[in-house]
Formats: C-alpha cells, structure tokens, sequence
C-alpha cells in the first residue's frame, strides 16, 4: 500500500509526525517525487535513496548550491548569501572560502583544540554530576559546540558564557514564556558579531575571523554571512548528535562498556551514531540543465531535495538502518553531505562526540533514561526537544 504523501516542505507535518516511517517507505520504492506549490516553497522534487542523494550531491551532477540549500529557496526566491557564503558557493569563490576556513580549522584540530574540547568535555560531564537528571538535550547540548565554535572565530573568553545563552535561544528550541525569541538572540549574535569584526579589522589576530577579513578580503557583510552562517550551523546540528550520544548509550546494550578504553571503538561509534542521530534531514540542489533522475525528467532550473535522513537508513547499503550498531564498516553516511561541498566543520563535530563517547566510557557505570525522550522534528532539523538521563558514574 503506497501512502498519501503529505506537502514535504510543511513544517506542520513534521510537528505532529516522525518521518523516519514516510522515508523508509520512499526509499524502498526508489521514489522521484514532487512537491506541488504551497505558501513556502515554489514546488520541488524530492529524491530519498541512498544512490540518488550521493547523485545529487556529487561534485560531476548538474546541480549547484548556489541560490540556496533549504527547501523555499530557488531561481525565483534565492539565498541572498549565494556566492558569497560557502555553503551556497561555487567555482573560485568557493574554492577560495574553502581553503582559507578549510586550512585553519585543519591546524587547530592538529594543534591545541583537542585540549580544549577535553577540558571543555570535563566541565560538561561537571555540570552534570552537580545537577543530575538535567536536560542534555537543552543548555548543555550548546555548551560544546558553542565554545569550539567560539575558539575558532576568536571570540573573547569573557563574552563566551554569553554567547553560549543567546546559541540556546537562537536554536536550542527554548520552552514558552522564554526571555527572549529566537529571532531576538539571533540578530543579538549578529550584534556582538559585527562589533567583533570591526576589532580584527583594526586589530587581527590569529583566528577565522581575521583571516576572512584580511585573507580573503571580505566586505563586512560577506564576513558577517559566512560567521553567521557557521556559528549556526554548528549550534544547531552538533548539539543533536551529542544529545544522541547519551540516547544510545543509554538504550544500546553493551556499547558503553565496549568503548571503554577502546580507541577503535569509539572512532566507529562516533560514525554510527553521526549516521544514525542525522540532525540535518535535507539539502537542496539546483538543476544546472535538463537531467533524469530515477527515470525521472528534471527540468533545468528545478529544485531538487536529497533527503539524506532517509539515505541514511537505506538498507541496501545499511544493513539493519534502524539500529545502532558498532560494527558498520564501511560507514558511507551521508550526515556532512558529499561532494564538492561536503560540510567543512566535519572534522570538528567528530572531535567533539569523539571525546564526548571516550569520556563517557571511562566514568560511567550505566546510563538510564528517566523518560522517554521528546523528540523534534522540522524540515531542517531532525533532534530532541528533551532528554534526560540518569548516570551512575564510576
């Protein structure tokens, strides 16, 4: 029985459902679907396997990334970032971005930011031996990546706490009645990021900050747009995948005494569970000419959505998708996409769950969810609204 397909840009939809069911069903029948017009998006095409999500994706596919990579944006209703931001650049532009980001988060994950992460690691695992059962799908998701985030754009240690509070309201889901909305904390960050990039400018230093303003001679705005732009996408997504890690070592039986002093293990699991958590559900492409898909005619100029939440449970390449298991090798997920524009904080997020399961490995004796955890859903982001765990340490 082939199910109704709802309108896959309606965020309403994904409110009231899980999805995974939908995309294990569009997966298995191979599907090239479209979406008709609604208030939000101009119609797309959406594809779901594993095969056909790799395609779109290739760096050789007659796509581009260019006018946008979240359903509502094509031709007509472009990212006004296109071309300038990385994540919706291309040819030289993008090539250049990608080198001077690419090279500098390269020498501080090979210098002195594991340290940092594993002291950073330490205040966390503090936090919650002092207040145990607290949310770690909420503030103390944030805690982590937002303090990377803020090393490497240079941001002042004394401004970090703050930051780190405004991260939460931004993206973090904050309950009713919160002090502030998320477009509020949203346009603060921006604030506090302007007024820092007029400091490198007078004054630089050796963070990304700096070298966007001096190395890649970035108007103000394009640095803005590239610091908004990672800043966001770290403290949105990597939060998802940390709280991930005490949801599996919490429900997996056997995983946390297997990572315990096992380096090996621990690099695995971190893949699975990037596989697995997949906090981003879609990205979108482009038609740069007149293409097929699956036996499907796509037009030039067509928007088409790769749905890597459902190639990721594709078991024609994942045996078993739906659990999480130690042993996958080769690991091909698709969480940082692929290709040419293969997500470049990719080497930051596995430092962080990396550290976070070793961590966890060696001072917990068991973890036990206290109740079943929220999750949310929305078109951009695939997560938890609240998680809470009960940990007996060593």
């Amino acid at each position: 029985m082939v199910t109704a397909l709802p309108d896959l840009g309606d965020e309403t939809y994904y409110a009231a459902n899980d999805p995974t069911p939908l995309w294990r069903e569009l997966v298995a029948r191979d599907a090239v679907v479209w979406s008709e017009p609604s208030a939000t998006h101009n119609g797309f095409w959406s594809v779901f396997s594993h095969e056909l999500c790799s395609t779109v994706l290739s760096e050789k596919a007659p796509f581009t990334s260019e006018y946008g990579m979240f359903i509502g944006f094509d031709t007509e209703r472009p990212d006004t970032g296109g071309g300038r931001m990385i994540v919706v650049s291309e040819g030289e532009q993008h090539a250049l971005l990608r080198r001077v980001m690419g090279t500098f988060i390269t020498r501080l994950v090979s210098g002195p930011l594991a340290g940092y992460v594993h002291a950073n690691v330490d205040d966390m695992l503090a936090a919650l031996v002092a207040e145990p059962g607290r949310d770690v799908a909420g503030e103390l998701a944030c805690w982590l990546p937002n303090a990377v985030v803020c090393e490497l754009l240079g941001v002042p240690a004394e401004d970090r706490e703050r930051l780190r509070r405004l991260t939460y309201f931004a993206v973090g889901a904050p309950e009713e009645g919160a002090p502030m909305t998320a477009s509020g904390a949203h346009t603060r960050i921006m604030l506090y990021f302007a007024e820092l990039a007029a400091r490198r400018r007078r004054h630089p230093q050796d963070d990304m900050l700096s070298h966007l303003i001096h190395d890649c001679g970035m108007s103000d705005e394009d640095v803005l747009l590239n610091c908004d732009n990672l800043f966001n996408a770290s403290n949105a997504t990597t939060p998802i995948s940390l709280a991930a890690v005490f949801h599996v070592l919490a429900t997996v039986p056997g995983l946390l005494e297997r990572l315990r002093g096992d380096a090996s293990a621990v690099r695995d699991a971190t893949e699975e569970l990037l596989r697995w958590s997949t906090p981003g559900p879609h990205l979108l492409r482009i038609a740069t000419q007149d293409t097929t898909l699956g036996g499907q005619h796509i037009a030039k100029g067509s928007p088409v959505v790769a749905w890597v939440s459902a190639g990721n449970r594709d078991p024609r390449v994942f045996d078993r998708p739906d659990e999480f298991r130690l042993g996958r090798r080769p690991n091909r997920h698709l969480s940082f996409g692929h290709g040419l524009h293969y997500c470049i904080g990719a080497v930051l997020a596995r430092l962080e769950i990396r550290l976070l399961l070793g961590a966890l490995g060696e001072r917990a004796r068991s973890l036990t969810l206290t109740e079943p955890p929220v999750r949310r859903f929305t078109t951009k982001l695939s997560g938890y609204r609240r998680l809470t765990v009960d940990i007996d340490w060593r």
